[in-house]
C-alpha cells in the first residue's frame, strides 16, 4: 500500500471527525457512524493463459442504516482495503447528501485491466461476483454495486448474467447491479450520469450572485475558465456538457501523456476523438504542451476540476493553485491539509460528496426501473404528448394563428427515459446544493462546504439511527 492510498483514508477520517465537531450528536452514535460495518477480503485462484494467478480482492458495506448498501467495483492495480474503505464511507455521505436510500459500499479487484485480455476480465469479473454471492454481498435488496475506475457496463452486465445463473428465478436479479447496458435493464443517461451531475452542480453553486461576489466571480457558467485533469468517462463528460450547455470554457486538460493548454479554448469532444486516433492528447492542434504534466494544477482558470483518482492536490502543491473554485469529479482528489491551506486562501472547494453524487443517483433511478419492471416513461409519454397535442390545437383555433410544424413538434413531446433521468438529476442537485449551503450559512463559526455536507449527511444518518432504535 502507499503512502497516498493510507493517508486517503486518513483524510476522510479527518474530514468527518472536523465536522462531527459541530454535530452535536452523541460520541457512541458518530462512532457507528463513522466504522464501516463489514469488510470482505478475499483472494481466489484465476486461470490466466497457462497458469493460475491469486487474485486479492475486497468488498466493504460502510454502513447498514439502510438497504441495499451501494457502491462501485473498481478494477486497479492500487487497489487496497484502506482505499475500497475510504470509499465506502464517501458512499454512505454521498448517498444521504443526496436522499438515496442506501448505504454506502464498494469493491475493488486488484488488477490492471490494460494486462489482460477480454476473456480473462470476464474470468476474472465473474469468479469476484460468485465470491460475493458465497457471503450474500450482492443482491437487490442486499448490496447492489455499480461500476467504477476500471470498469464499465461490460463488466456490469457479466456480473448480472453470474447473479442470475447463481440465483435463478430471483424476480428482482435484474437489480442486483446497476451501470448495466440498456439492452440488459440499464437506464438511458447513467454513463454521462457523475459529469452531468458535476455539471448541474457546477451551475448551481456559481448561480449565487453574492457567493461568487466574495471570490471576485460573475454569476453563471458562461464564460467560466475550466481545467480537467482525466479525460476519462467522468472528465469527458464534465468538459463537453459544461462547454454544450454551460458556456464555459476549457483552457487547460490533464491526461497521463501529459497537459495541454489554450486560453481560447479546447473542444472537449473534438479532442477525445483526436486522443482515439492518435493515442494522446498532446499535439492537438492549436494548443500547447506544458512541460511537466502535473502543472495542470497551476493554471490559472476559474473552476479546476481533477477528475482522475485520489490525492492529486496535496500539501505539496496546493500552494500553486491559481483557481477560484475547485470541483472535486474525483473521489478525495483534495486532501484534508491541502483543503486546510486552500481555504485560508479563500478557494472554494466543492466537496465529492456532493459533486459527483450523479453516478449514485442515477443508479438508484435504475435500481426503481429494474425493481417496477418497467421503462421509465412507457406509460405516460404518450398520454403527455395527446395532452399537450390537444392543448396547442385549441389554442390555435382560439386565437386562429398557426405555428410551425417543428415548433409544435417542439411543445407536444412526451419524455423519453433520458429527459426524466436527467430532470431527475438536476433536481436532486439543486436541491442537495441548496441543503449544503444554507447548514454553512446557519453556523455562526465560517465553515466550509465539505464540513457543511458532512454535517447534512451526519444528521440524515443519524435521523435513520435513532428511528430504528438503535440510539435513544
Amino acid at each position: 500500500m502507499s503512502n497516498k492510498q493510507a493517508r486517503f483514508y486518513e483524510s476522510v477520517l479527518a474530514n468527518f471527525d472536523r465536522a462531527a465537531a459541530y454535530s452535536g450528536l452523541p460520541s457512541g452514535l458518530l462512532k457507528q457512524i463513522r466504522a464501516c460495518n463489514a469488510v470482505y477480503q478475499m483472494r481466489f485462484p484465476v486461470k490466466i493463459g497457462n497458469k493460475y494467478e491469486v487474485i486479492e480482492a475486497y468488498r466493504v458495506q460502510h454502513s447498514h442504516h439502510r438497504l441495499p448498501t451501494k457502491g462501485g467495483i473498481r478494477f486497479s492495480h492500487h487497489v487496497n482495503q484502506e482505499e475500497v474503505m475510504a470509499l465506502a464511507s464517501l458512499m454512505t455521505y454521498k448517498c444521504a447528501i443526496v436522499d438515496v436510500p442506501f448505504g454506502g459500499a464498494k469493491g475493488g479487484v486488484k488488477v490492471s485491466p490494460r494486462s489482460y485480455s477480454e476473456n480473462e476480465l470476464e474470468r476474472i469479473t465473474r469468479r469476484y461476483t460468485t465470491e460475493l454471492i458465497r457471503k450474500n454481498f450482492i443482491g437487490p435488496g442486499t448490496d447492489v454495486p455499480a461500476p467504477d475506475y476500471g470498469t464499465g457496463p461490460r463488466e456490469m452486465a457479466w456480473i448480472l448474467d453470474t447473479y442470475q445463473v447463481l440465483k435463478n428465478g430471483e424476480i428482482d436479479a435484474l437489480g442486483c447491479v446497476t451501470g448495466k447496458p440498456v439492452s440488459h435493464g440499464g437506464i438511458a443517461g447513467r454513463t454521462e450520469a457523475t459529469g452531468r451531475g458535476v455539471f448541474y452542480g457546477l451551475r448551481e453553486i456559481v448561480s449565487y450572485a453574492d457567493d461568487m461576489a466574495e471570490l471576485g466571480l460573475k454569476p453563471g457558467m458562461k464564460g467560466k475558465t475550466i481545467v480537467i485533469q482525466g479525460l476519462g468517462n467522468v472528465g469527458t463528460y464534465t468538459g463537453s456538457i459544461c462547454q454544450k450547455e454551460g458556456g464555459a470554457i476549457i483552457v487547460g486538460v490533464s491526461e497521463i501523456e501529459g497537459t495541454i493548454y489554450n486560453k481560447t479554448g479546447i473542444d472537449i469532444d473534438k479532442l477525445v476523438k483526436f486522443r482515439k486516433k492518435t493515442g494522446s492528447i498532446l499535439g492537438f492542434p492549436g494548443t500547447t504542451t506544458l512541460k511537466e504534466r502535473n502543472d495542470w494544477v497551476g493554471i490559472e482558470c476559474d473552476i479546476l476540476i481533477p477528475a482522475a483518482l485520489e490525492s492529486q492536490i496535496r500539501e505539496d502543491n496546493a500552494d500553486l493553485v491559481k483557481a477560484k473554485i475547485i470541483g472535486e469529479a474525483a473521489n478525495g482528489p483534495v486532501t484534508d491539509v491541502a483543503e486546510d491551506m486552500l481555504s485560508k486562501r479563500g478557494i472554494v472547494v466543492v466537496p465529492d460528496m456532493y459533486l459527483n453524487a450523479g453516478g449514485v443517483t442515477v443508479s438508484y433511478f435504475e435500481w426503481l426501473k429494474n425493481l417496477s419492471h418497467m421503462r421509465f416513461g412507457r406509460l405516460q409519454k404518450r398520454f403527455d404528448q395527446n395532452t399537450y397535442s390537444n392543448i396547442v390545437d385549441i389554442v390555435e383555433k382560439t386565437t386562429g394563428k398557426k405555428i410551425t410544424n417543428k415548433e409544435k413538434a417542439m411543445i407536444v413531446r412526451g419524455a423519453d427515459e433520458v429527459d426524466l433521468v436527467r430532470s431527475g438529476l438536476e433536481e436532486t442537485m439543486i436541491n442537495a446544493y441548496k441543503q449544503i449551503r444554507e447548514i454553512k450559512k446557519r453556523k455562526k463559526k465560517p465553515i466550509t462546504l465539505r464540513e457543511a455536507a458532512f454535517l447534512n449527511a451526519l444528521q440524515k444518518i443519524a435521523s435513520d439511527y435513532m428511528q430504528l432504535g438503535v440510539f435513544p
